[in-house]
């Protein structure tokens, strides 16, 4: 179980997103990737659908 409320791990996965947007605009592969890992971990904690990133490998 995780020791975040839902709405702070909602917080973080909306702030996730965010940066992953900004990452992808910046063309960082590497932030893009890192991103994407921790929205996954945080879709997967709330128990909703995972985002699918094929472009990074990851669905």
């Amino acid at each position: 179980m995780s020791k975040y409320t839902k709405g702070q791990t909602w917080g973080a996965l909306k702030k996730a997103w965010k940066a992953y947007k900004i990452a992808k605009v910046q063309g960082d592969k590497a932030k893009m990737k890192e991103y994407a890992q921790r929205i996954r971990t945080l879709q997967e904690e709330l128990g909703v659908t995972k985002a699918k990133f094929p472009d990074l490998g990851l669905t």
